[in-house]
């Protein structure tokens, strides 16, 4: 695990110095922003709780606006308690207007009119690399979002995404049928592209087999397939929601589409191997977020 930890740092070392110099945008230093606007998981795995570690692993400064407060743990969430719209709008006008935001993550929205409130701020603030994780059932199996949620979500966010990020439980509710191999996957991502969104990373992990395969694919014409070696493990928890902050903080340290997600695969693989054989609680455990932290990057005009 020590060498896999090691070849990422290099990896990800390497990858920074070919960082676009456009990246920093103000004449005074700063940190790489990213907004993560989703649930909280009060077991940590997942969620806010991910999407903060991973930020902060990978040398990004990490914000939140917590959309619901869940009551859950490795086994299966107790319950979920929704964050009113006026009091989300007025966490994310709270970074914003101060702070500000070189990327964002949206997880869990789990009724319309919280979509709503997601949606204008994107608009008003201008926010233009989004990335969008319709997150709808949870690990364990526990739905998450009521059902004329979904409706809302494609019709309102999924043109304003950079990229949307669902597993295959997810893009099969969304497209109204199953996606039972590989060969399925390409006419899923064009039918979620066709549903407005610019691009669709097709998750593929839930499918069998010793290989598990993602699919890029873009409305400009760009399909790439993903793979890697299936690690065999209990600790899947916040995998989905790991992914989806890995992309949105490369992308906020200044990397393009295509590299931004082959770098958030290549430090989820690692935070899923290095921490693949951890019991922690009786259910699905967690990834090892801090298997190879980078310092926090610090742009300079």
């Amino acid at each position: 695990m020590q060498e896999q930890a090691l070849a990422w740092v290099i990896i990800f070392r390497m990858t920074m110095q070919q960082m676009p110099s456009g990246s920093a945008t103000s004449s005074l230093p700063r940190y790489a922003r990213v907004l993560s606007i989703a649930g909280s998981d009060s077991g940590g795995g997942a969620g806010i709780q991910a999407d903060l570690k991973t930020f902060a692993a990978l040398g990004c400064y990490g914000m939140t606006a917590i959309t619901a407060i869940t009551a859950q743990n490795t086994q299966g969430v107790r319950a979920i308690h929704g964050i009113p719209p006026e009091m989300l709008q007025a966490q994310i006008d709270a970074v914003m207007q101060d702070i500000g935001a070189d990327a964002i993550k949206i997880g869990m929205l789990h009724a319309p009119e919280i979509v709503h409130v997601v949606a204008d701020a994107i608009r008003r603030y201008g926010i233009t690399k989004v990335v969008l994780d319709p997150v709808m059932v949870a690990t364990s199996g526990d739905k998450l979002i009521h059902d004329e949620t979904a409706e809302v979500l494609v019709r309102e966010l999924f043109p304003l995404a950079t990229v949307i990020t669902p597993n295959l439980d997810e893009a099969g509710w969304l497209i109204g049928r199953k996606i039972e191999d590989v060969s399925d996957m390409e006419a899923a991502a064009q039918a979620l592209l066709n549903m407005g969104a610019p691009h669709v990373l097709l998750k593929g992990g839930h499918l069998p087999g010793e290989w598990v395969v993602d699919l890029l694919a873009g409305k400009d014409g760009l399909r790439k397939e993903l793979g890697s070696q299936r690690i065999h493990t209990h600790n899947g928890h916040g995998t989905g929601c790991t992914l989806s902050s890995a992309i949105a903080a490369h992308m906020a340290l200044g990397f393009e589409l295509q590299p931004a997600v082959e770098s958030a695969r290549t430090y989820i693989v690692g935070a899923i191997a290095s921490g693949a054989q951890v019991h922690t609680g009786q259910g699905h455990g967690p990834l090892n977020h801090g298997f190879a932290p980078l310092p926090q990057m610090i742009f300079r005009g």
